[in-house]
């Protein structure tokens, strides 16, 4: 007998970054599929780049959605920070056919996956074990710098939604101080994103190349990354010395701030390609000094996330309390995180 209300199942989700758009079907609970990534490049918006993945998966009745989004939200409108997408969530939804579609921050969502992930798609890098019942903290470089954290409560975690990557960057050291004038003289505030991204690479890199006398033409990250690891450029790799120790800094800091000790999980698209490299590098050591406070950040463990689709879990979790609680479309998922995660989210 028909209950009126839409199908359950499948759902869309959606991971979209500044370079790209993962979308996949989730066809039951905690069963992802037929997950696709389409460069966000190729399409005007989010709904011309989720019609075209439904059609090629040929997914011909979908009521439900959520998106992470590497972008703030606030309201309908949404214009984003690091891709020429400029779009209104309900016009995406009744573009769609959409009952339900739910923006939330990518790292939001992120952060929602971390107790799901498997001990398989971590690598530790230094620390002890996590103290059970404290903050967890994420921080990640990719086309832009997403941060987040998860905080314990009676019920289970709270996921933080902010624009972490955005705070201003302090330089450690004078060749630190050289780039930060390199990076100012050309955008005025220099913020860790500035820095931490694929474009930080390439501006930290065109840095040392003026710092050398050398005409300082950008590169490609991925270039940067391959010649720096594999020890063929000694500029690249020193670059990737800097970026990693800026990185540590920065992690260092957010596990001081949430008094993560639960652990702090490096997520992105841009350190997972330099594994290998990036375990031996300045990280570690960089994260733990802080001076009175470095016996505090010795025992936090970091965990590198290296599964390549870490946040739609975190989206379907979200999306499963969301229909739960408006009525029962069905029950969250035994093995979805615990419920939290409305702040910072657009309902439409």
């Amino acid at each position: 007998m028909s209950t009126g209300l839409p199908e359950a199942w499948p759902r869309l989700l959606g991971d979209i970054g500044g370079s790209n758009a993962r979308f996949a079907l989730e066809t039951g609970p905690g069963v992802i599929e037929d997950i696709l990534t389409l460069p966000t490049s190729a399409y005007p918006g989010l709904a011309e780049a989720a019609a075209d993945y439904l059609a090629q998966v040929g997914a011909r009745r979908v009521a439900h959605a959520a998106i992470g989004i590497a972008n703030p939200l606030n309201g309908d409108q949404v214009k984003m920070t690091n891709c020429h997408w400029s779009f209104s969530i309900e016009t995406t939804r009744r573009a769609l056919g959409l009952s339900t579609l739910l923006l939330l921050n990518d790292f939001t969502a992120l952060a929602l996956a971390l107790p799901k992930l498997a001990p398989a798609q971590l690598l530790q890098v230094g620390g002890a074990a996590p103290r059970a019942g404290s903050p967890l903290a994420l921080i990640g470089p990719g086309t832009g710098l997403g941060v987040s954290g998860l905080v314990p409560h009676a019920d289970g975690w709270t996921p933080l939604s902010g624009e972490g990557g955005h705070v201003s960057f302090a330089p450690a050291d004078e060749r630190e101080i050289q780039i930060w004038r390199y990076a100012a003289a050309r955008f005025g505030h220099v913020s860790n994103e500035r820095l931490l991204s694929g474009p930080g690479l390439a501006l930290i890199h065109q840095a040392l190349k003026a710092r050398d006398g050398e005409p300082d033409a950008a590169e490609e990250p991925a270039d940067i990354c391959a010649r720096g690891a594999s020890g063929r450029d000694e500029r690249c790799r020193e670059t990737l010395e800097i970026f990693c120790g800026l990185l540590g800094s920065a992690a260092g800091n957010l596990a001081l701030t949430l008094g993560a000790r639960g652990g702090v999980y490096i997520g992105g698209g841009i350190v997972p390609r330099i594994s290998g490299f990036f375990e031996q590098s300045p990280f570690r050591r960089r994260f733990e000094d802080k001076g009175r406070s470095s016996a505090f950040l010795s025992d936090i463990p970091v965990y590198l996330i290296t599964s390549a689709y870490p946040a739609l879990p975190g989206v379907a979790a979200h999306l499963a309390t969301h229909l739960a609680a408006r009525g029962g479309v069905d029950p969250v998922p035994a093995s979805a995180p615990p419920r939290g995660g409305s702040a910072g989210d657009m309902h439409a």
